[in-house]
Parts: structure tokens; sequence; C-alpha cells
């Protein structure tokens, strides 16, 4: 089964169009990522990857007790993660709710970085598609040049498959000039075999990229996952030639684990994936690590946390 478009989207087509959907291996999944995940990586390699994997994250905030200072104070962060050290690349966005999307803009003015907005009655998705839309398009407005959406976890559970595909086309339209990433929240998903029709349901539909989880719900991101939704980027791929990216997020906290997160995705899509346009880590505590760890390696001595800014 390729994932190219279903012939149409009621929810009995769309059903059946996903009972074709290749079903996912479980023991040949986890021993793949049990397998690549004792990789040995050489230290020149580990120093390119540490910095790829800096320029790869979402620098996110999604508190509510999140206030413009401190949107201001990661802006400054993800222009210059290590402001000792203009060799750092800036990280690839900075991730916010959409009512601070216009101070992460105007703090981001011309650096490069991306402002990432979540949308869609964040994290829970329960709320009316109007409302969903226009908050999509509020944001967008405000200057979001991605945006992070979340899917209706209970139609999809219950079967209501037309209702998230027409979701997410008219979110897609609302977004654009905006990138979408759609957010599966893989973790009250129940098994793989969801996660990879909610994978193809949310390709087929448009998004630009999917998105493991909100970083609210345990289990968030695991390699396991990520795999399975990486081999349905790629079976799509190779159907279509449409490319689409990938996001896991929520409990990737160290750099070994963003190398094994790189590892996977090299394997399974290649060096052309090896690159911010198509793969970003959703990142708050995990960016520390990174530049903990590319200061070992330039230096020989672990650095101290505190030569660091907190997030």
């Amino acid at each position: 089964m390729s994932l190219s478009l279903p012939p149409a989207t009621d929810s009995r087509t769309l059903a059946n169009w996903l009972r074709n959907v290749t079903p996912v291996d479980r023991v040949g999944v986890e021993e793949r990522v049990s397998a690549l995940k004792t990789r040995s990586i050489k230290k020149s390699t580990k120093v390119w990857a540490l910095r790829l994997a800096i320029s790869m994250c979402d620098l996110t905030t999604l508190e509510g007790r999140d206030t413009p200072g401190k949107i201001r104070q990661l802006a400054a962060k993800a222009v210059r993660p290590h402001p000792g050290n203009p060799d750092i690349p800036s990280v690839a966005a900075l991730c916010c709710y959409p009512d601070l999307v216009t101070v992460a803009k105007k703090a981001l003015a011309g650096s490069g970085v991306k402002v990432a907005a979540v949308a869609t009655a964040f994290p829970s998705g329960r709320s009316w598609t109007d409302l969903k839309i226009d908050e999509t398009r509020q944001a967008v407005a405000a200057g979001a040049d991605e945006i992070d959406m979340v899917i209706d976890r209970g139609a999809l559970l219950c079967g209501d498959y037309a209702k998230v595909w027409d979701e997410i086309v008219a979110v897609k339209e609302a977004c654009g000039p905006a990138h979408l990433k759609v957010i599966l929240e893989t973790g009250e998903l129940g098994s793989y075999d969801e996660v990879r029709r909610a994978s193809a349901l949310a390709i087929a539909a448009g998004a630009d990229f999917i998105k493991t989880s909100t970083g609210k719900v345990t289990p968030a991101a695991t390699l396991p996952v990520t795999l399975v939704m990486l081999e349905a980027i790629r079976e799509h791929w190779n159907a279509t030639g449409r490319i689409v990216g990938m996001k896991p997020a929520g409990g990737i906290r160290t750099a070994k684990e963003a190398i094994q997160y790189l590892v996977v995705l090299h394997e399974t899509l290649g060096p052309g994936w090896m690159t911010p346009e198509r793969f970003r880590f959703g990142a708050s505590s995990l960016l520390n690590d990174l530049l903990m760890q590319l200061e070992k390696e330039a230096t020989g001595a672990y650095a101290d946390p505190d030569d660091f800014t907190l997030d």
C-alpha cells in the first residue's frame, strides 16, 4: 500500500484505505532500534552531529506562566545558544503559544530563526473546527512561520477519520505560506499500527511535518515510534516523491539520545533528511546538554551547567 491520496474522504472510505496501510512488525521495529542505538560514532562525526542537532532544535516554551520577557530571553538564546561561542549555530525555531508570536517575531527579526506557534486547541485538540481554523489564521497573521497543530485523537480513535482529515486540510489551507506540523500525540494512540495509520492520514491530508507529541502526555517521543513514523514518510516519498518532515518532541533530554535519533533518521531516510528543513527536535532541556557535550568534545572536560543560560 502506498501513501498516495485515498479515493474519497468520507470516514468509511478512509477506514478502508487505512486498513491497507502497511502493518507494523513490532519485533522488527524494536530490534532495529536496539541495534541502531549501539552504533559507534567517531569523534569528528559526533561533533558534526551535535552541531546539526542544535540547528534542528525548536526551542520551546509552552507554559501558562509564559511572559513576553521569557520569550525575548529564549529568542536571544535561539539566535546565539552559547553567547561565548559565536560559531555555534542558531536553532531552527522558537515554539510558543499563538498570543506570544508577535513578541517572538520582533525579538527574532533578521536572525533566520523561525517562529512556530502551537494551535488548534493545543494540547487537547478538543474545540470547534471553526475556532481551530481562526486560531491558525490569527497566528499566521501575527507572524508565525510554522504551525504545530494537534489532531483530534478522540475522533481518530472512534473511527471518525473524516473529521481528522477535514481539520488537517482546513488548517493547512489556513496556514497559507506557513508550514504545518501535525502532532499525533502518539502516547494516546495505543499501538504502533495506530501510529502508522495516523501518520498515513496526516501525510495524505497535507502535513508538511508529522510530529510525535505535545510534550504534555507520557510517553512522548520514543525511538520505536519515531522509526514507525519515518517509515511512513519513506513509503509516501517512494510512492509520490513528496517530501514530508519529522519532529520527535517530548522527553528527549540528552545529546546521546539526540544522536541516536539522528542515526535512526540517517539509516531510514538517508542523508537528504539530515537538515533542519526536514527534521526537528522539540527541545527545552535538550539544547543545554548538546552545548555541554560540544564543549566537552572541544576541551576534553565537562562544562559546568552554570556556564549556560537556563531555558
